[in-house]
């Protein structure tokens, strides 16, 4: 794939995770090949930690620091020798952010987990926000935000194999235990989940098995993986968050909800894209189907993660939260 070609069909996701899409096309229309991607992205977050050190406001250098945790993020979707640099860098830009402009936000670590909780401590209801594949807690920061303005308390988390987890720990499919963890540390008696991508099966299989999850939604989320239909560049990264090929082959056997559906009792929102069509990748219609409260969304204009289509589906999904966890309307 050209550089040209990949710049492209990461447009919706980069943007989609807060990048100024005009700033994106200039430092991806000076790239001469995908091998420029990592230290390119990695040399405009360092740009933005400049700014921050020299704000004239702790706002502004929270701001700036924020925007420094998305391009570091960022330059880890392209094959990287450096991806555990960036992804450190994103996740110490993120937590220097968070000091910075909210005070009470909490760092929050635990066996294979990660993460800060924002938000009220009085909040009426918490969600925990799952990433997937080779997503992190840095790309869904707008989605955050769009919790925290209904009031409620939000733990965006790195798991097993994601973020800046994902050098030394690798998947797994019970990401259950991982978050049955995550309400222990957290201390509390019932949940939202948000799963993406990938991470949509994390929340689905969570939803049935944690009897704590009252709320879910997922959003490009796989009902069901065919290894042997999966594009190379996928096997490829799922073959480094598991500790190589037999084993990224065995978890992407695991992918399969067809059993676990019908135990979902939370109210369950599955978002798709119409236009997200990953060879091996069944989209979520038929998780929606069996689910005893299952609700489908379908943006037919919607690519993966519908960074492209986010009024469509974003309001909904937080309102679908926002009312199941404190039974108001959002």
């Amino acid at each position: 794939m050209s550089i040209a070609e990949f710049a492209a069909a990461q447009w919706t996701r980069a943007t989609g995770a807060g990048l100024d899409p005009h700033e994106y096309r200039r430092v991806t229309d000076r790239l001469t090949s995908v091998a420029d991607w990592g230290p390119a992205f990695l040399n405009t977050g360092d740009a933005y930690l400049q700014r921050a050190e020299k704000a004239a406001s702790s706002a502004s250098a929270g701001e700036h620091l924020l925007m420094a945790a998305r391009w570091f993020h960022v330059a880890t979707l392209a094959p990287y020798a450096e991806a555990h640099r960036a992804a450190v860098l994103a996740d110490h830009a993120l937590s220097r952010a968070l000091t910075a402009l909210e005070p009470d936000a909490r760092h929050v670590s635990g066996e294979g987990f990660t993460g800060w909780l924002r938000g009220p401590a009085d909040a009426p209801g918490s969600v925990v926000v799952v990433p997937g594949l080779d997503s992190a807690k840095e790309e869904f920061l707008d989605l955050v935000s769009a919790l925290l303005a209904r009031g409620l308390a939000v733990f965006a988390m790195d798991g097993p194999g994601q973020g800046v987890l994902a050098a030394t720990t690798t998947f797994r499919p019970d990401y259950e235990q991982v978050v049955g963890r995550v309400i222990d540390a957290l201390d509390i008696a019932r949940i939202g989940l948000v799963g993406l991508s990938l991470g949509g099966y994390f929340a689905a299989r969570t939803a049935a098995l944690e009897p704590r999850v009252a709320a879910v939604a997922t959003v490009s989320g796989p009902f069901r993986l065919d290894w042997e239909e999966l594009p190379p560049p996928v096997r490829d990264i799922m073959a480094q968050r598991t500790g190589g090929a037999d084993a990224a082959r065995e978890f992407a056997h695991h992918v399969d909800l067809a059993a676990l559906a019908p135990r979902i009792a939370a109210p369950l929102l599955v978002v798709d894209g119409g236009q997200d069509v990953i060879p091996g990748v069944t989209n979520g219609e038929p998780l929606a189907r069996l689910a005893p409260h299952g609700t489908y969304l379908s943006v037919p204009h919607g690519d993966h993660l519908l960074g492209n289509a986010r009024p469509d589906w974003l309001p909904h999904l937080t309102d679908h939260i926002t009312h199941t966890l404190t039974g108001a309307q959002a």
